[in-house]
């Protein structure tokens, strides 16, 4: 399929493109959303399909989707949800212990004492 081109001769793919670079340059991921306002306000108009289909050709994916009831308040286990605060101090407790490893192994002689 050849590039299309708007009714001032602009190639749309090669203007997504440059776009896309640019961005990637200032360390920002290339969206769709940010490269159409972009665009628009250029006077070159693109739809979002047209933008997701260069950015996959060059090497973007797009984001993973959030899993359905999925929080962002904490991380589910079989107890109930751990806040980001206990996950915070978990890290510390790892980081005093030299490693994950170590913590594990004390956690678990202390829940032989609680028994």
């Amino acid at each position: 399929m050849a590039d299309k081109k708007d009714t001032k001769g602009v190639n749309k793919s090669e203007e997504i493109r440059k776009l896309a670079k640019a961005l990637e340059a200032k360390g920002e991921k290339p969206r769709p959303v940010v490269i159409i306002a972009t665009l628009k306000k250029q006077g070159v108009v693109v739809s979002s399909p047209q933008v997701s289909m260069v950015l996959k050709r060059m090497g973007f994916r797009p984001r993973p989707r959030k899993q359905a009831g999925a929080t962002g308040a904490g991380v589910k286990v079989r107890g109930g949800a751990i806040s980001v605060d206990e996950l915070l101090a978990a890290k510390k407790l790892v980081g005093q212990f030299g490693g994950a490893e170590r913590a594990m192994a004390a956690l678990q002689a202390l829940k032989q004492f609680e028994g």
